[in-house]
């Protein structure tokens, strides 16, 4: 019985495995059934040994490059774009319903509409073993570091230096972890 289970859940690893050209996915990485992990209008994706990309989460390229690290988990409902390039660390966790997205509108020009102006993308950079709480936006441009804390409900317009504790809509720092 154990044996059947087994090849079971081998052949479900190595199922997704194959997402097809542009797509590099390690050992031991867990997609679920309804997520999405595609390559739209270009890019790359490559999900590193041991992550987990799970229900209703969206990694979508829009042309750009998206790099999740080993051991990162990406819960449900949340929206990884990568226009400008996404790069998120090793051991990266990221809760449910946030959105991650390098890329805005331009809409200076009151004599166009806004979807005639074009896009910018500057790319998002996330550390190592960072906590991004559920609910948070991480807009374009920028770079979290290295363990670094994201509060629920936050949304971040500026860079997050390293072990700091942001939170608010924008994002300030409320606190920050030492290192031990």
């Amino acid at each position: 019985m154990l044996s059947k289970v087994y090849a079971r859940i081998k052949k479900i690893f190595e199922k997704k495995r194959t997402f097809g050209n542009g797509i590099k996915i390690g050992r031991n990485v867990r997609v679920a059934d309804d997520a999405k992990v595609e390559i739209r209008f270009g890019g790359s994706i490559e999900i590193g040994n041991g992550s987990e990309v799970l229900d209703g989460a969206l990694v979508l390229t829009y042309g750009g490059n998206i790099s999740i690290g080993v051991n990162c988990s990406i819960n449900p409902y949340t929206i990884i774009y990568g226009h400008g390039n996404t790069r998120i660390g090793d051991n990266v966790l990221i809760a449910g319903h946030c959105m991650i997205i390098p890329n805005n509108h331009n809409y200076r020009n009151k004599n166009k509409l806004i979807w005639e102006q074009g896009n910018s993308s500057k790319g998002i950079a996330i550390g190592n073993d960072v906590w991004i709480g559920h609910g948070c936006s991480i807009l374009d441009g920028v770079t979290i570091g290295d363990g670094a804390v994201i509060a629920a409900g936050s949304v971040v317009n500026k860079d997050v230096p390293p072990y700091a504790v942001y939170g608010g809509s924008p994002a300030k720092e409320i606190s920050n972890r030492i290192p031990e």
